[in-house]
């Protein structure tokens, strides 16, 4: 059984699907930019969900709501300026839904 609270795995989760992207990014198009981007932002995603689990609820729901926040702010602005919903369209839209619900978490554990 896993100890890993349910709060956690949207971190992990949209984390690890950030790396992937990045990663996929830069296989597909030679996009450093998506690489770079692709695995800090994935990686402070997986960290997030590191200290939800254990006893930092409110820092790691922050790190992951500010986290969100900068990719859905950047990959916004991309998406109204190419009108491609693929890939900063989805990206945008998913980065929107966690920094909803990080932003909704942490202030649950604000002291």
């Amino acid at each position: 059984m896993s100890n890993i609270p349910g709060a956690a795995h949207p971190a992990f989760s949209f984390g690890a699907l950030t790396i992937g992207g990045g990663i996929l990014g830069y296989a597909r198009k030679g996009s450093k930019p998506s690489l770079y981007a692709g695995v800090v932002c994935g990686s402070l995603l997986i960290a997030s969900g590191a200290m939800i689990s254990g006893d930092s609820q409110y820092g790691g729901h922050s790190l992951a709501a500010g986290t969100s926040a900068l990719m859905a702010a950047g990959m916004g602005h991309r998406f109204v300026k190419t009108s491609k919903f693929m890939p900063a369209g989805l990206v945008s839209v998913l980065a929107a839904a966690s920094l909803a619900f990080h932003t909704k978490k942490a202030l649950e554990w604000k002291d």
